[in-house]
This record gives C-alpha cells, structure tokens and sequence, in this order.
C-alpha cells in the first residue's frame, strides 16, 4: 500500500523538526533523542524479527551489548567507528545467523525460552571475562567519531551523525519491507505452512530475518558505547531486551513505523512523568497495560482499524449507491 499524502506530509514535518529542533535543546535534550535513536535502530532489527517473520526473541539486548563492546574495543584502540560499526553488524550478523538455527525447531514461546538462554550467556560473559570486557568495572572513555574531518564530541555533532545513520537505516529498512523478501516475511508470519506450500524457503527466511534484525541490533549498540562513552554488563542484562519488545508491541509490531513510535514512547515518556517522582513508573506501566487491553496491535493498530473501518464505510456506501441508480434504471 502507497503512503498517503498525509503521511508523506507528516514525514517531512517530522524529519524537520529533527533537523532543526535539536539546535534549541539542553545536551541532556540532545542525549534524549540520540538515545531516542538508538532505541529505535535495535527495535527496527526486532521488528524484522517479530513483525514481519513472526519470530520472538528476547535476545536483541544481547546483540546490543555485542555490538557495544566491539565497538568501544575497536574505538579504544584507534580504529574510526564506521570500520567499528561494520564490524558490529558483521558480528552480530554471524550469531543472529546461528542463533536463528534453534527457530527452524521451535516456534513462538519455546523460542523466547530460546533466546532468553542466549540473552543470559551474553550477559555472563560480558561480566565475567574481565580480560576483554573489563568485567564490572566495564570499558571507559569510549571516543566519539570523526565524520569528514570533523570531531563530533559535542552533544549536537553526534547527535546528528545518529541522526544519518537512522537515516541510511530506515531507506534500507523500507526498501526490505516493500521488496518480495517482505512481503515473504509477511506470509512467513502469518501462515509458515501456506507460505511453504507457495514455494517459500521458510528455513532461509527465518535465518535471514535473524539475521538482519541482530546485526541492525549490533550497529545500535555501537552508537550505545560513544553515546554515554562508558559501556557495562548491567545496561545490556535481560531487561534490556524486555524494554526492546515493548517499544516494538506498544509501537506497532509488523508497521513500518511501529519502532519510531515505540522507541519514542518508551524513552521520553518516562522523561515527562518525572515530575510525578516516585510514580512515574507506576503511571507508565499503566499505560502500557491499558493500551494492550485496548489495542494489542499496538498504537498504529488503532489507527490501521480506523483507516480500515472508514475504507469500509466509504465501500460500502458506494455500493449501496450503485446499487440505487441501477434500480432507478430499471425502473
């Protein structure tokens, strides 16, 4: 389906006001939406994994973390981060890859199961193999980049070298979801049999779908580490992955901008609840529970049924009026 007018509108509007917006932010405002978009690259890659291939995992902090400490490695040691970033997404690529093997087995919870296994083991090595992830004490003074000769230590510079790559990353996420692999995945998820039975290697398109959403998982947690420029074991333990899963539900599992959204909500909202002091989190949780028993689908669910249910009515009186003029004919 073609993006409305509306929507294109309300694009540009959007990617003005990132473009413009940030220069008029504090630096914590400005670490806000940098973490913003970090949140939403790793939840596009677990879109592509639940949404679209129908595939839960609770291992995309993990791949975070992975991404994280190659990357504040690399950096550490001299190399400029894109060559980092790379080699991130290429890590994270190979053990989406193999972690996508036990998903040609198990499907839906036993998956999680899974995947939770992966998250934990991650976890422990990230916080007992001191020898190359500094253990507790975890990795320092993580430098932040150079683009075109230009140093990005400031809070706006960086920001907007994120700002590019959520940019590169969301054209190649729209032109998957509307090439033949999306609509693959799509089949894959709402049908694996029927989807079979139309030819559809279903065993390759689980690995690929695994695969692309740990390494987009991995490019995040390489903006992670020269974010806050100090990577640790507690910010990629299993919650993490939680919090990934509810940006992706909340937001819209299975829409192109169900990942904005959630990221969104999940990272500002408990900004904005922060003058209620202790219980702010209690009123987040809340309202989280109440949208899922309104609208599983998510936020953008709600507005697909009331596109869809408007389409309908307009369908449906187009016809009743057809089917009055051409009674009036026979008459």
């Amino acid at each position: 389906m073609k993006l409305s007018a509306f929507a294109i509108v309300a694009s540009l509007v959007v990617a003005l006001g990132l473009l413009v917006g940030p220069i008029f932010l504090s630096d914590y405002g400005r670490y806000i939406l940098s973490m913003w978009i970090v949140m939403s690259i790793a939840a596009i890659g677990l879109n592509l994994t639940l949404g679209y291939a129908g595939q839960v995992s609770l291992a995309q902090g993990a791949f975070m973390g992975v991404g994280a400490y190659v990357s504040a490695l690399m950096t550490i040691h001299g190399w400029p981060l894109p060559v980092a970033m790379l080699t991130s997404a290429l890590v994270c690529l190979v053990l989406g890859w193999m972690l996508g093997y036990p998903a040609l087995r198990v499907q839906h919870h036993y998956l999680a199961f899974v995947t939770l296994a992966f998250a934990s083991l991650a976890f422990l090595i990230f916080r007992n193999e001191e020898w190359i992830t500094g253990g507790v004490d975890g990795l320092a003074n993580i430098p932040r980049p150079y683009f075109l000769w230009m140093a990005t230590d400031g809070s706006l510079a960086f920001y907007y070298y994120c700002l590019g790559v959520l940019g590169l990353i969301a054209l190649g996420y729209y032109g998957l979801v509307r090439s033949p692999w999306g609509r693959a995945f799509l089949a894959l998820r709402e049908n694996p049999v029927r989807a079979m039975s139309l030819g559809i290697d279903t065993r390759r398109y689980i690995l690929v779908a695994f695969a692309i959403g740990s390494a987009l998982g991995g490019v995040a947690g390489s903006l992670f580490a020269p974010l806050v420029q100090f990577v640790e074991p507690p910010a990629f333990a299993v919650d993490l992955s939680l919090k990934l899963l509810l940006m992706v539900i909340v937001g819209g599992s299975g829409f192109y901008f169900g990942p904005f959204l959630g990221a969104l909500i999940a990272v500002l909202l408990p900004e904005w609840l922060r003058f209620t002091q202790g219980y702010y989190l209690m009123l987040y949780a809340f309202f989280v529970m109440l949208l899922l028993v309104i609208s599983p689908s998510g936020i953008l669910g709600i507005a697909d049924k009331w596109i869809t249910d408007r389409k309908t009515r307009v369908a449906s009186a187009a016809r009743a009026a057809t089917a009055s003029a051409f009674e009036e004919t026979k008459q």
